[in-house]
């Protein structure tokens, strides 16, 4: 008595499947789902996302002030001497700057957790800043100090482990 064969078997056999059709069977599967991708990203408002700000210009020209400041920071004879203690942060402005007269901001923050973010005034003990080491944890952290001297910008920008 011959063995009956399964309907599987009987279709395999009838549609002749080899690795050719496996392949294009397989090629067309992968385009059908990158075409699902392409039509799901383009047509969710959840990943609609514009890279153009409405004011454009205006925060262009406070983006140039910006590298202006930075680049007077980047003009001076003696620099900023930035120096990691075990009690916190020693930033040391240059001696040819009188203290008293620069007003300005420290801002700190975390890359990797806004929380940890905090801004402090710019207040010089001599020619240097100390920022306590009770705010910092270890890890990477960004630091931005922007000051003014006689009226003039300056923008000091740096990325630190502490």
């Amino acid at each position: 008595m011959p063995k009956e064969k399964s309907i599987f078997q009987q279709a395999l056999k009838i549609m002749k499947w080899n690795w050719g059709k496996g392949l294009v069977v397989a090629m067309l599967l992968f385009m059908g789902f990158i075409l699902y991708l392409v039509i799901t990203m383009s047509t969710d408002k959840k990943f609609s996302f514009d890279l153009v700000t409405e004011e454009y210009y205006a925060k262009e020209m406070l983006y140039q002030n910006e590298i202006d400041a930075e680049t007077n920071t980047n003009n001076l004879d003696e620099k900023i001497d930035f120096e990691i203690l075990d009690h916190g942060l020693k930033l040391k402005f240059p001696t040819t700057f009188e203290a008293s007269k620069i007003k300005g901001t420290v801002f700190l923050y975390r890359p990797s957790n806004e929380k940890l973010d905090f801004s402090l005034p710019l207040v010089l003990e001599e020619s240097y800043v100390l920022i306590p080491g009770i705010n910092l944890i270890d890890g990477r952290w960004n630091i931005i100090i922007d000051w003014q001297y006689d009226g003039k910008p300056y923008m000091y920008k740096k990325s630190f482990t502490y």
